[in-house]
């Protein structure tokens, strides 16, 4: 089995933690940049890999904001308004995508990759979602709260 990478970082004020495990190094992944006017607003590329985990730790309750189909949750920090994640609830599952913004070495990320969601329909929004997302867990739930 592959050596797991883990990459670390937090919010802008801190009240939210993120830790991604990944397969490979940061430098293996390319972002996706999506070209919505939210997500171009505050300047977020998302990075996710199938079975790779998120794990997210918030001293506060994270807020969830709807866009586009009203199909994701974009997570918010409640104190600093950043953008956390974006997730999916499957029954007992919560699968999503980074801000990858966020990591303390975002850096080492290749360059990201613009992708347009909003060309596609709810319903492969859904199955694309589902082949690229991650699984997170929220304070150690895989729910949001």
């Amino acid at each position: 089995m592959p050596k797991e990478n883990t990459a670390v970082g937090q919010c802008s004020c801190g009240q939210t933690k993120v830790k991604l495990s990944l397969p490979e190094t940061l430098d293996h992944y390319s972002p996706r940049a999506c070209d919505c006017d939210f997500c171009l607003s505050r300047n977020i590329s998302y990075l996710s890999y199938p079975g790779a985990e998120l794990e997210v730790e918030s001293t506060g309750p994270l807020e969830v904001q709807r866009q586009g189909s009203n199909q994701a949750s974009f997570m918010t920090c409640n104190c600093c308004k950043s953008v956390i994640a974006v997730s999916l609830q499957l029954e007992n599952n919560l699968i999503g995508a980074l801000n990858s913004t966020l990591l303390s070495n975002a850096s080492l990320l290749q360059v990201a990759t613009i992708v347009s969601p909003k060309v596609l329909t709810a319903k492969e929004k859904l199955e694309r979602w589902q082949t690229v997302w991650l699984n997170i867990k929220i304070n150690g739930i895989s729910q949001i709260q």
